[in-house]
């Protein structure tokens, strides 16, 4: 059974990469597995903005975990959204935040948390973590797994 997803705008088109996160289409589908509860992770291990005062490229390593209600990210879109920030001139902070607050909005998940894992600026390195409140209790919820940054020790 093939189900529709008529009001998508991105998924099986050529789609131009957003220049922005504010111009970044950030879509969602049905969950299809609402009768569970379940996590999903998204890893986006080459994460870029810009530093915003000095224009150069920021790098950073996202683990994105959330239990699904109604709605479920659609994929391409993330990827879309989160390649607008490779022109984008923020702080590590607010793109973090950024991140969370979009999919949070579009998804209005039952839990959410992200790791922000952001290499050294300035030789230090920043991490932003936020979650949307106390994990479910009955949800296998795995550790990030992604190290300290320790340099070359």
């Amino acid at each position: 059974m093939t189900e529709s997803y008529g009001g998508l705008t991105q998924l099986g088109k050529h789609i131009i990469a957003p220049q922005s996160p504010a111009q970044a289409v950030l879509e969602h589908v049905p969950n299809p597995r609402t009768d569970a509860r379940y996590l999903i992770r998204f890893a986006a291990p080459e994460f870029t903005s810009l530093c915003p005062l000095t224009g150069q490229p920021d790098f950073a390593h996202l683990v994105i975990d959330y239990v699904p209600d109604q709605w479920i990210v659609e994929s391409k879109s993330l990827k879309l959204f989160l390649a607008s920030f490779r022109n984008h001139g923020s702080f590590h902070e607010a793109c973090s935040m950024e991140v969370a607050s979009r999919i949070v909005a579009i998804t209005q998940p039952i839990w959410l948390r992200i790791g922000a894992y952001w290499y050294p600026r300035g030789g230090i390195p920043i991490d932003v973590f936020w979650q949307t409140g106390a994990p479910p209790a009955d949800v296998w919820i795995p550790d990030q797994e992604v190290a300290p940054y320790r340099g070359r020790g």
